[in-house]
């Protein structure tokens, strides 16, 4: 029996709406195939952006978008990116499959993209490989409203008003792929760059800083120390990663339980790493002014058999779809301290939420996480205590239910359980305290085998469904939970 008390009179934070953020990176088929097929293409689109895809992600109501990398970035030089599309150059993708990279998919095209979304722009600016000066203008290119070089550039090019821009990074990961930086030294080429991401027109920048690799805890204290009354947010990149190495990673679709188990003890880690970061930011800013931003998380295993070993295609299933409830149950805990998260990737890489493949699209199980979990976007979390059994493999235990519960500015009051045993079902026995509520209605996810997956051909094997599996009497709900399942409930 899993024994739950909801106090509905205790809220603890804003769970802020950027923790359902995604990322697109110019990697494998996210950009050109994914979003992009051009405006000629025989494919129903705007303005060369699918039209199927951006209908999909409209549902999940994404609020923020990451572009161009990752690792891309800090290659991509933006005025290559913008103009007439046969003066672009073309320029071979050196991190991801070695592939010509013709630049069709640029500024203008990306602000297109969130517009038609309506969702904010997070662009990643190039340190590894770019010049203080190349990131000013292009700062000034996209936000500057008045006579300036820039600005008459950008008008050139179409666009006389300038664009809101709200969510500026100072490189990515150049403890790695931007530079292989000492903590030290970043930390002084994020005081130089950031000085120039200028606020033009009113229009204020958050700055966020390349933040640490997983455990790196020494990089987050120099980070803080040297640079933190500089940075607005600091990003952690964390990848679920069952397997012994990153030569072997295990399939996304063909795997044993003890690989579940091991997939899900590793995601669990994200609540280690999240708090212990926070202890350290704590003590240079005791008031949270500084923001901990999780911009590339999700599962990493194997690509897809037959594929570009460069474009990490993965399937996504079941498994993957409870590694995303687990992750945003954490989040929503350290909401203080994590204000946006962005799931890599969104279409055809990593963890993505979609997958296409010529014409067709198809919805994976992560997106349907998503979906669910929308209704506590800026939603005011709650105090929610569980008692849990261990779910065990082997010698080893981890908790078998995970939930949180957020209250809407509505009054409604959302609760999102998560059974990571894909064996056995989980009892739920919930206190309600603080408010009378009546009515309860949910949705679930779930399915018969740990490997269930959607396919172009059979494209709703995982979808949401009605959950009747739960009743309120009195003060309390009762509630049945499947194997290896995701619900959310209402409670009116």
């Amino acid at each position: 029996m899993v024994k739950v008390v909801l106090n509905t009179d205790i809220k603890k934070g804003k769970i802020n709406k950027n923790i359902y953020g995604n990322f697109a990176e110019h990697l494998g088929r996210c950009i050109y195939g994914g979003f992009w097929v051009g405006k000629d293409s025989e494919i129903p689109n705007v303005d060369g952006i699918r039209k199927d895809v951006i209908d999909a992600l409209k549902e999940l109501k994404i609020p923020v978008l990451r572009w161009p990398g990752g690792c891309f970035a800090d290659e991509y030089h933006w005025q290559d990116g913008i103009g007439p599309y046969e003066t672009r150059p073309r320029m071979v993708n050196v991190h991801w499959g070695g592939t010509v990279e013709n630049n069709h998919f640029g500024t203008h095209e990306f602000f297109k993209l969130c517009e038609l979304l309506e969702t904010e722009p997070y662009i990643c600016g190039n340190v590894g490989s770019g010049t203080v000066m190349e990131m000013r203008q292009w700062i000034e290119y996209m936000t500057f409203d008045g006579e300036s070089p820039m600005a008459n550039l950008r008008a050139e090019n179409g666009r006389k008003e300038p664009w809101k821009l709200t969510y500026f990074g100072v490189g990515n990961e150049n403890w790695g792929c931007g530079g292989n930086m000492r903590p030290e030294y970043y930390a002084d080429l994020y005081r130089r760059y950031s000085s120039y991401v200028r606020n033009f027109n009113g229009n204020s920048i958050f700055k966020i800083a390349c933040g640490p690799n997983n455990d790196d805890y020494n990089w987050t204290e120099v980070l803080m120390k040297q640079a933190g009354r500089f940075i607005d947010g600091l990003s952690l990149h964390y990848y679920t990663v069952p397997g012994n190495t990153w030569e072997n990673k295990g399939s996304a679709t063909e795997f044993t339980e003890k690989e579940w188990f091991d997939t899900m003890k590793k995601t669990l880690r994200m609540n280690e790493l999240l708090t212990r970061h926070s202890d350290i930011m704590d003590r240079y800013d005791p008031l949270k002014r500084v923001a901990l931003i999780v911009d590339e998380w999700g599962t990493w295993f194997d690509v897809e058999p037959g594929t570009n070993p460069g474009f990490l295609y993965q399937q996504n299933t079941m498994r993957d779809a409870v590694v995303a409830a687990v992750n945003f149950n954490i989040f929503h805990e350290h909401c203080d301290r994590v204000r946006m998260a962005n799931i890599a990737q969104a279409i055809n890489v990593l963890q993505a939420v979609i997958l296409t493949e010529g014409s067709k699209m198809i919805l994976t199980p992560t997106y349907h996480v998503f979906n669910m979990y929308k209704v506590h976007q800026d939603a005011e979390l709650l105090s929610l205590n569980v008692e849990t059994p261990e779910y065990n493999y082997e010698n080893e235990s981890i908790p078998q239910v995970t939930a949180t519960a957020s209250v809407d500015n509505e009054g409604k009051i959302h609760i999102s359980l998560c059974n990571l045993s894909p064996l056995k079902a989980a009892e739920i026995k919930c206190d309600i305290r603080g408010s009378k509520k009546t009515t309860v209605k949910g949705t679930i996810l779930t399915a018969d085998e740990m490997n269930a997956h959607n396919t172009f051909d059979e494209a709703e094997n995982v979808t949401l469904k009605a959950f009747d599996g739960a009743v309120i009497s009195e003060d309390e709900l009762t509630a049945s939970l499947p194997p290896m399942s995701v619900v959310t409930l209402e409670l009116i």
